[in-house]
């Protein structure tokens, strides 16, 4: 036997341990990714999509560093100090700026948070004979009652396995025909006009991409990922080993690159689909759905849709529960979903509430794009003053120790918020 057929078992074991060791590394960086690209997200790419077909595809390849980076901050702050970013600012700054930023947070996200219900609700339309209004109660119910009785170890590998999900939008990518020249040179060569419609649109874009909800919910699951590994002191949750802080790297680049390779597909199969036959106005991702249906065939249809629904399912808990931790935190209250409800009613309270309120704007006639557009605004104003809070703390000696920010990610995260901000004074002056 060739000596070649004996190391082809050895090799394909090596590879599976390898990939297994991989997977066990992903967490908070991949759910957090992947709870990017909401619905609400989906509905922002593919109107870039449908409206410039391939010339914003390389936002995917510039935010991608920009988010990592600051992704990056909020878990390596997280396991450093062993608190959550609402945490970490109400100790070191007034409470009056915390109480804002949180108080902001809740609004966006709840706005957020409804008009994903309401996607989701509309995607489940499409594919079956459910109403809109039993498949939006249903979601409500089922995101509630999977983090309130479900524990934190079964519940982080639900959402593990639900940012799988993202992979319908890259297999729809091969669903149809692209000219991949072209694509490519719209992914590596940047092209805006700076026209009023160009610069609205890259704020868009930044705003659904580099999302506050992301940055608490990242510092909070680092430290329920550091509770279920068995540690329980403020001591213990404060060591960090440089084998934990590669962990997380590898996690959160990984969930950001999934974000933005999936950003990348939704844009280029709008482009390649509806661009190509003049179907420029998509406000909302089942209006993308729909419209794929008779121009890219029917397994692109479907696999768009149920990313929709899958998403969604991820995102709206990730939404309640990054307000809950934020709003705990700042009062100090106990807070984790690896606590019972018994535990902690006012954190199980808030987000029952959060999703209550979300639940009940599809009832009100508010319409989802105007709730999206709310929750814009929102993020424009919160977002760069958390970023300042997050880049300044993260670069703190007296906080992060040996583990503080290097001179240039510093550099990159004060880049990011520099875009931000512009991009929130732009939110605002549209809304105006």
């Amino acid at each position: 036997m060739n000596p070649e057929e004996f190391q082809k078992p050895t090799m394909i074991r090596q590879t599976i341990d390898g990939a297994n060791k991989y997977w066990k590394q992903l967490g908070p960086g991949l759910t957090t990714g992947a709870a990017d690209d909401d619905p609400s997200g989906i509905a922002t790419y593919s109107q870039v999509g449908a409206q410039y077909k391939f010339q914003f595809l390389w936002l995917a390849i510039f935010t991608l560093p920009l988010m990592a980076t600051i992704q990056e901050m909020c878990a390596r702050m997280a396991l450093v100090t062993g608190k959550g970013l609402a945490g970490n600012i109400r100790q070191h700054y007034p409470k009056w700026v915390l109480y804002i930023c949180t108080s902001l947070l809740f609004i966006a996200n709840t706005f957020n948070l409804g008009a994903d219900l309401g996607a989701m609700a509309k995607a489940t339309e499409l594919i079956t004979p459910i109403p809109f209004t039993v498949s939006v109660i249903l979601f409500a119910l089922i995101s509630l009652l999977l983090q309130i009785f479900t524990s934190y170890k079964t519940y982080a590998k639900y959402l593990k396995y639900l940012a799988l999900i993202l992979v319908s939008y890259v297999v729809t990518g091969f669903l149809i025909h692209v000219d991949i020249q072209e694509v490519f040179r719209h992914a590596v060569i940047p092209s805006i006009s700076f026209s009023k419609e160009h610069i609205i649109l890259l704020c868009a874009v930044l705003g659904t991409t580099i999302s506050p909800y992301l940055f608490f919910w990242q510092t909070s699951q680092e430290i329920e990922e550091e509770i279920l590994e068995g540690k329980t002191t403020p001591e213990e949750l404060c060591i960090t080993t440089d084998a934990d802080v590669t962990s997380m790297r590898v996690d959160v680049w990984s969930g950001m690159f999934v974000s933005n390779i999936v950003m990348f597909f939704i844009i280029m199969v709008c482009g390649a689909t509806l661009y190509t036959h003049g179907i420029t106005n998509i406000t909302t991702a089942a209006d993308a759905a729909t419209a794929l249906k008779p121009l890219a065939g029917d397994w692109a249809f479907l696999l768009f849709a149920l990313g929709i629904i899958g998403t969604g399912l991820l995102t709206v808990p990730i939404l309640a529960g990054s307000t809950s931790y934020a709003i705990a935190e700042s009062f100090d209250w106990k807070q984790g979903l690896y606590r019972k409800l018994k535990d902690a009613y006012a954190f199980y309270g808030v987000i029952i509430v959060s999703v209550i309120i979300g639940l009940l704007l599809n009832f009100i006639g508010l319409d989802p794009i105007k709730a999206l557009i709310y929750s814009a605004v929102a993020n424009g104003v919160i977002a760069p003053v958390i970023l300042v809070l997050i880049v300044s703390m993260s670069s703190k000696e007296s906080i992060m120790g040996k583990r503080k920010n290097k001179p240039f990610t510093s550099f990159v995260g004060w880049i990011v918020t520099i875009l931000m901000l512009i991009s929130g004074v732009a939110s605002i002056i549209a809304f105006l």
